[in-house]
């Protein structure tokens, strides 16, 4: 690939993001990074030096991430039995303990430094550091799983203005000090809002919102809200899709510019959703 690319291929390249690049520089972007390219080494890496490069020509990224496989397997080794209801991890207080271990210690720290050793300047905070994420319980039946009540953006922008890379764990805590688990795209989602992003991207193993769920070829590369409003009505919008897709709704309404649902299973998505014509996933923007 390297021989075959000439220098002036290389060149015209860079000529045709330079809108792009344009358009996003100085501007905020959260990336919602979890799923099959945060398990996978070679993804990991990719992503990281995606969020490097675009950090390097001005855009202030903000990286949120889950780690619902590590905890679970954290819990494995501790002799404890992962729960789930409607897709939410039951969540005690044991277990939240290892939430916040395994989400602000190893994989934040693990994150922090990938992009520290890929030249970028990282910070990693909890949902927790300076009350970012404030929070209730959702559910009794689920334990310490919350729903947001508030975030204090302050940590978030300190950092931006002041060039670092903001990567942000989903564990919340209330005003008496209790700690809880929260859904990394509804955290990202609320982030985005308060941040008033121009964009929210949540990274998916799935190629996007698809007009047929067994066919990646039916995928719906753009939608407006009343769009989203219509497919969820015929079901087109379904399953684990609707979540996400809430989620960008809630981000829009907040404020955010746009979001895309994109599968992060493809090598440097993010730089093909965010400098090409072509983009790498379901875009969704208000009416």
């Amino acid at each position: 690939m390297g021989e075959s690319f000439s220098n002036a291929q290389r060149a015209e390249v860079l000529t045709q993001a330079l809108p792009y690049i344009r358009r996003y520089v100085g501007k905020i972007v959260v990336v919602k990074y979890g799923g099959n390219a945060m398990i996978n080494e070679v993804l990991k890496q990719q992503v990281m030096e995606d969020i490097v490069l675009l950090w390097l020509i001005g855009v202030k990224i903000v990286l949120v991430h889950g780690g619902g496989p590590e905890i679970s397997d954290m819990m494995t080794r501790m002799g404890k039995q992962p729960e789930f209801v409607d897709g939410l991890r039951v969540t005690d207080q044991e277990t939240v303990d290892i939430v916040q271990m395994v989400l602000a210690g190893k994989v934040n720290k693990t994150l922090v430094n990938l992009l520290e050793m890929k030249g970028g300047k990282a910070i990693g905070l909890s949902g927790i550091d300076g009350r970012l994420i404030e929070c209730r319980i959702r559910d009794e039946k689920l334990g310490f799983v919350g729903d947001i009540t508030k975030v204090h953006i302050r940590p978030i922008t300190d950092l931006l203005s002041n060039g670092y890379i903001p990567v942000i764990s989903t564990v919340g805590c209330d005003r008496e000090g209790h700690s809880y688990n929260i859904n990394g795209d509804t955290a990202a989602a609320h982030i985005a809002g308060a941040l008033e992003a121009e964009r929210l991207i949540l990274m998916t193993d799935i190629a996007g919102v698809l007009r047929d769920r067994n066919d990646p070829a039916s995928l719906i590369s753009e939608l407006s809200l009343t769009q989203v409003a219509h497919l969820k009505e015929t079901g087109i919008i379904s399953g684990g899709m609707i979540p996400k897709v809430g989620c960008c709704v809630t981000a829009l309404e907040q404020g955010v510019r746009n979001a895309v649902i994109m599968d992060g299973r493809i090598p440097h998505s993010i730089l093909m959703e965010l400098l090409t014509d072509e983009g790498a996933g379901t875009w969704i923007h208000p009416d």
